[in-house]
């Protein structure tokens, strides 16, 4: 029963973005970047975003596998979590079509918070997995969400979740309760594929990439952590989805999984690609940046072949 599921969730993530597959013509390798950790795609281990651990290993969700896993420095997998499966067997999350775990936080305390798109009021929303523990859900979200990206502001306690489906910032304290609408602005609204996906606090803002608007754009915390006026920060990234922060200031890298690139993004807007599917790349769902390492995990949604961890030294990238 399980196989043929995994089978057709498999089928309609590759129908999501079947034929957006490509690479620069005359792509060349970065002879730096090298495959941390190969996943298994018969299991549905499609990684879809990370969290980073002090020690350098990385907390995972599976989106096809419905898991979260642990990736240790030295590639070896454990999962840490298999959520249930739905009723209806997840065919009525929207726009995906299976039930997939999704954006992944981690706290300073190492409990991990990560969402898990279902399709089903009882099991869509936020959850919580403390270390040892077994999840548990802190906040429902309805059932035609597509939470997808997500964000931890420690100092208030508060998680920001991405609602690609509804177009819609949701918040709710790590306590957890009630989600409340944060943002609708129309910069966050879906369209084909997602709406609102990446997200990240950064500098007093909330930062959003739009996966079919192709833009980033910047929210600024007004006093009462309200939603300021949405700054456009970044356009033409094709099928944007995770991004990441190269440091204090406001430059990025972000994955454009429909094109195989992770580009590097300057505070101008400006852009230009410093990786491809020459250097491993199959459908980059997210990025990671942590001590001058940047990891970014390939899906292999369209490819199916080779969903993998991939590393590379943040100063061979300049």
């Amino acid at each position: 029963m399980r196989q043929n599921i995994l089978r057709t969730a498999v089928a309609v993530a590759a129908a999501v973005v079947v034929g957006f597959v490509s690479s620069p013509a005359g792509a060349t390798p970065n002879a730096t970047a090298s495959i941390r950790a190969h996943f298994d795609w018969a299991k549905g281990q499609t990684p879809e975003n990370a969290a980073t651990e002090p020690d350098g290993s990385l907390d995972v969700t599976f989106s096809l596998a419905r898991q979260v896993a642990k990736v240790e420095a030295d590639g070896t997998t454990h999962i840490l979590a298999t959520m249930p499966l739905p009723a209806d067997g997840g065919v009525s999350t929207p726009v995906l079509r299976f039930a997939a775990t999704m954006g992944i936080v981690r706290d300073a305390d190492g409990t991990l918070y990560f969402l898990y798109a279902a399709g089903a009021a009882d099991l869509t929303g936020v959850w919580r997995l403390r270390p040892h523990g077994t999840p548990e859900r802190i906040a429902a979200l309805p059932a035609d969400a597509l939470p997808n990206g997500l964000a931890l502001d420690r100092r208030h306690g508060m998680l920001y979740i991405a609602d690609s489906a509804l177009g819609t910032i949701w918040a709710v304290h790590t306590t957890g309760g009630q989600a409340t609408a944060w943002s609708t602005a129309p910069e966050l609204a879906f369209s084909s594929i997602a709406g609102a996906n990446g997200l990240k606090i950064h500098n007093n803002a909330l930062w959003v990439a739009n996966t079919d608007k192709g833009t980033i754009v910047r929210i600024p915390f007004l006093p009462g952590r309200r939603p300021g006026p949405v700054q456009t920060r970044a356009t033409g990234l094709t099928t944007v989805d995770d991004f990441a922060f190269t440091g204090g200031g406001d430059e990025i890298l972000a994955a454009l999984h429909r094109v195989n690139q992770v580009v590097r993004i300057r505070p101008d807007g400006s852009h230009s690609t410093v990786l491809t599917a020459a250097d491993g790349l199959r459908n980059p769902t997210a990025i990671e940046v942590r001590r001058g390492t940047v990891y970014v995990l390939d899906a292999a949604y369209a490819t199916a072949e080779d969903p993998n961890l991939l590393t590379v030294r943040l100063r061979d990238l300049r």
